[in-house]
């Protein structure tokens, strides 16, 4: 992933990062990006209910 990220190359896929990308995914999008994407999510889903501990796990207990 790494490597991938440091050649300019993405980590994603067609259906997202996953949970076994996902700590790489700040390396690839920056935080700020990470963080608007969070923001978005507990807006959309503030129970945490839609695909639960994909990415945002940390947000939803």
């Amino acid at each position: 992933m790494t490597l991938a990220i440091s050649l300019g190359g993405t980590i994603t896929g067609e259906h997202g990062v996953g949970k076994l990308k996902r700590p790489w995914l700040v390396d690839q999008i920056g935080p700020d990006a990470l963080d608007l994407g969070q923001r978005i999510k507990r807006a959309l889903d503030p129970d945490g209910i839609l695909n639960p501990g994909s990415i945002y796990e940390e947000h939803h207990a």
